[in-house]
């Protein structure tokens, strides 16, 4: 374990030159000069800081600030921006900015990737600073070991990549979006089309690194068990900085088999009848297959002027064509599946073909996965759901018609089984395992930058949400972390924050969150990792 040289005496004595700092303009250069003043005592650097900490009169700022925000939403001149960016080149600046950011009493927001949906990572309402760890990115593979240790300034591209360069018949199961950042996605748990097989990220976790409260750098030894079920699903921001997770690597086949089968409301077999069957086969039919299901109002072919439901089947089998063919033919008929309709390819491929699905026709190689699409966000707005019984036919009619009156918004339909219901409910903070048949994930994306425009379309989000809730869980309601939605609660951190917290965290974490709270209290007892839906403390007895 390696430990940070705590300057308490030092840091005390910056705290009140640090928080008057906070209430200048910020083209006030002494919060920047005595934050990197700070950091460079800390970390004992020779070399100038400077090159990592930029304020906001720093002609790179909007560009650090702008390359990792992937939601368009929180892109404006309206959106608060951070007072410094900080961009660790190795663990000790990690460590050297939580001491820093501590003493002066400035909130740390910690950003990866940027995928959150409500911009959590880089948006804020107080004075803040970003913790950016894209340039800790390193990735260590060990194919004799099967395991690769991977910080989490990495995309998942770049791991994809990375053991794909080492071996050719091991894989990762986590997300199909190359440029998620491997801190929050696997923090969050960790979703992915491998999970029937292989279960979250999380469940192939078997160490990690974080910089606590107190600027020491840990591992699981170190952090004890508890701190290492926390950040594996319960969001690794609430507990400290994770610098990096250590993976167990999987088996996958030298040949996978991919495809997209298609129908809506007006095919022989109709997206209805389609979509009933697939409730029962996905969930329970051999655990190499995942099938998402995909539903989207879209323009009829048929009748000029009309809107449709199109449902479309995208799958990874890991195995061959003729296998999951024949399987299909007997569990799922109605797909349809041919297996000219299927192609084999390598797992690497397939991963290019789920983040886009016309990018082995355009011949792109796997060095695509490596490019991280800077300052690329579209408008967007997310939701979650789970569900534990079947919706009836006659529900997802009136389902249908509800997303054709609304008009944009898409349904995802992630099925569960196999592996996900082998895996304890309390085995890692993620709770929705056995009993889920799927999740839904509820997706709306628009290129209009007006105000009106985000009222239309996230106003559509929620009224498709509002009308789902008799086929969706209950008491709670439940939602999956990484699909952050600040509609289901907000925490601002006043008297009622642990109650505030029991509002969404519940959702999140059903029966594990008292554990969470528990683990909090101890870890960070002064709540300084908090963001608008982090665990709180448990509030002291008067």
């Amino acid at each position: 374990m390696a430990k940070t040289c705590l300057v308490y005496l030092y840091c005390a004595s910056l705290l009140l030159t640090l928080s008057t700092s906070l209430a200048a303009p910020s083209s006030n250069p002494s919060l920047y000069d005595n934050f990197l003043r700070c950091l460079t005592q800390q970390t004992k650097s020779s070399t100038p800081l400077s090159n990592i900490v930029f304020p906001q009169n720093n002609p790179a700022f909007p560009t650090v600030l702008e390359n990792y925000i992937r939601n368009a939403r929180f892109n404006n001149s309206q959106t608060p921006k951070p007072l410094l960016i900080v961009t660790p080149l190795q663990e000790s600046h990690v460590q050297g900015a939580v001491i820093c950011a501590k003493a002066a009493n400035i909130q740390l927001k910690i950003r990866s990737g940027g995928h959150d949906y409500e911009g959590i990572s880089y948006v804020s309402q107080k004075p803040f600073i970003i913790l950016d760890m894209f340039n800790l990115r390193a990735i260590k593979v060990d194919t004799t070991n099967q395991v690769a240790v991977v910080q989490t300034g990495a995309t998942l591209g770049e791991l994809y990549y990375g053991i794909w360069k080492n071996s050719k018949v091991h894989g990762f199961p986590a997300g199909v979006c190359p440029t998620v950042g491997v801190g929050g996605t696997v923090s969050g748990a960790g979703y992915g089309n491998m999970l029937r097989k292989y279960g979250l990220s999380v469940d192939n976790v078997i160490d990690a690194q974080i910089v606590d409260v107190k600027g020491n750098l840990l591992n699981r030894k170190s952090m004890g068990e508890d701190l290492f079920w926390a950040i594996r699903g319960g969001g690794g921001a609430s507990f400290g900085v994770v610098v990096s997770y250590t993976f167990k690597l999987v088996p996958v086949p030298e040949t996978v088999t991919i495809f997209r089968v298609q129908k809506t409301l007006e095919t022989n077999v109709t997206a209805t009848d389609l979509v009933v069957q697939w409730q029962q086969v996905a969930p329970t039919t051999d655990d190499r297959l995942f099938m998402r299901l995909l539903l989207q109002p879209v323009s009829s072919e048929v009748v000029k002027g009309k809107k449709t439901i199109r449902a479309s089947v995208v799958a990874l089998f890991l195995g061959g064509a003729d296998e999951v063919v024949s399987i299909l033919g007997k569990e799922f008929p109605l797909l349809g599946l041919k297996k000219e309709d299927c192609m084999e390819v390598r797992w690497i491929d397939s991963v290019l073909w789920w983040n886009d699905d016309e990018s082995l026709k355009n011949g792109e190689k796997p060095e695509t996965l490596l490019n991280r699409n800077l300052n690329s966000a579209t408008f967007l707005k997310r939701k979650s759901d789970y569900v534990e019984k079947a919706i009836p036919r006659d529900g997802l009619m009136s389902i249908f018609k509800k997303m054709i009156e609304l008009g944009k918004v898409g349904l995802v339909f992630n099925p569960y089984g196999g592996k996900m219901g082998e895996i304890p409910s309390d085995a890692t903070p993620f709770p929705h395992r056995k009993g889920n048949l799927f999740k839904i994930q509820y997706s709306v994306n628009w290129k209009d930058p007006s105000a009106g425009a985000d009222l239309n379309f996230t106003n559509q989000a929620k009224m498709l949400y509002t009308y789902m809730t008799p086929f969706v869980s209950k008491n709670p309601r439940r939602a999956y972390l990484n699909y952050r939605d600040l509609d289901i609660g907000v925490n601002n951190f006043g008297d009622n924050s642990f109650e505030e917290g029991q509002v969404y965290g519940r959702k999140f974490f059903n029966q594990n969150f008292d554990r969470l709270v528990n683990i909090k209290t101890k870890v960070d007892p002064q709540n300084f990792f908090r963001n608008e839906q982090s665990i709180p403390v448990r509030p002291t007895k008067p």
